[in-house]
């Protein structure tokens, strides 16, 4: 019975010897045991970038100003109103506008017949010079009384046409769709389209074309013309994106700030973003490696930002220091490193943490 006992005793310190020589390192080692869904976090080539703040702005914005005098009837919108192209801005009084219409009307009329008269006594002159009965001086007067007749019916078209015009400016419209930004004038209010210079009536501005101004420090000028793209981040640390369809740089600098504009034509789509807005604007100067983890493994407590990280001491939870997000990924700046385990679900790795301490194992939270 002893000797049988001896040998189950040696074939398990060989067994035991046998399998310490297959272990694994002790940090994958530790990290494999543990049983949480977990991820390697590996830096990735990505480019560099500088933040600047930036302003939305229209691309097409007008203030509409009189063209007429006249008096103010109706004002259809307010301020803030969206509006479509077409859409009646301003209507005015047009009494006096359509009495001259009226006086052009009848100028013409007496014009045309003049001319009618003018052009058949030409015409009879003209039939019977040949056969001498007239001079040529009075076929000459009559040709002559002719066209000074026609230029005065000619005269009174455009006068009429420069009325009818006049007429129109009582009604003002809206050149493009947009959003009515002032309004410079009231019901009731006398207008004058005279000098010094026209009366401003509404401001317009468009929300399909839109752009962003950006100041810029003389010193980040250059990587900025070299690579020439940029990102708008409108909601701050939602991830969303907006790629500029152009970026220009102005040729010349504020000669009391020593920056320069730079101009971000935006695409079509960009929704969420309105004349006015204040965003954060993401310019390419380089290329960089950057770690990205998912958000959703990031834990908040307060103001600090932390990982659950699986290493040799178990799961351990750990501050970082984080930049921009990426769609669903946040860039890690500090507190990580390349090659790195992390937990991919914060509340489990809590939860596990919380077993353990309830077992009587040691804790790193």
């Amino acid at each position: 019975m002893k000797l049988s006992l001896r040998v189950v005793a040696v074939t398990l310190v060989l067994a035991a010897l046998a399998a310490c020589g297959q272990q694994p390192p002790p940090t994958a080692a530790r990290a494999a045991a543990v049983p949480l869904a977990s991820l390697v976090v590996r830096a990735e080539p990505a480019q560099r970038e500088q933040v600047w703040d930036g302003v939305v702005e229209a691309v097409h914005q007008v203030t509409l100003a009189a063209q007429t005098n006249a008096r103010v009837l109706a004002l259809p919108y307010e301020v803030n109103d969206v509006v479509a192209k077409g859409a009646v801005l301003v209507r005015f009084t047009d009494v006096e506008q359509k009495s001259a219409r009226s006086a052009a009307q009848a100028q013409i009329a007496s014009a045309q017949a003049t001319y009618d008269e003018a052009l058949a006594s030409y015409n009879r002159f003209a039939a019977i010079a040949p056969q001498g009965y007239v001079s040529k001086a009075q076929l000459d007067q009559q040709r002559a009384r002719r066209d000074a007749s026609l230029a005065a019916l000619q005269s009174a078209r455009a006068q009429r046409n420069q009325v009818g015009q006049q007429l129109d400016y009582t009604v003002l419209r809206a050149p493009y769709a947009g959003i009515i930004t002032h309004r410079y004038v009231q019901v009731g209010q006398a207008v004058q389209s005279g000098p010094p210079s026209p009366q401003p009536l509404i401001a317009l501005e468009s929300l399909d074309g839109l752009r962003v101004n950006v100041q810029v420090p003389q010193s980040a000028v250059e990587a900025i013309r070299r690579f020439h793209v940029a990102d708008v981040l409108p909601d701050g640390d939602s991830g969303r994106r907006v790629a500029a369809s152009s970026v220009s740089v102005f040729p010349y600098a504020d000669p009391d700030t020593h920056s320069f504009n730079v101009r971000l034509q935006l695409p079509g789509d960009s929704t969420g973003l309105y004349p006015g807005m204040t965003v954060k604007v993401a310019f390419a100067t380089g290329q960089a490696q950057r770690l990205l983890v998912p958000a959703s493994a990031l834990v908040q407590r307060g103001e600090i930002v932390g990982v659950y990280v699986l290493g040799e001491h178990g799961v351990t939870l750990r501050q970082v220091r984080t930049g921009y997000r990426y769609g669903d990924r946040v860039e890690v700046l500090a507190g990580l490193d390349d090659g790195e385990r992390i937990a991919s679900d914060p509340m489990a790795a809590l939860k596990y943490l919380d077993q353990q301490h309830r077992a009587g194992a040691p804790a790193h939270d």
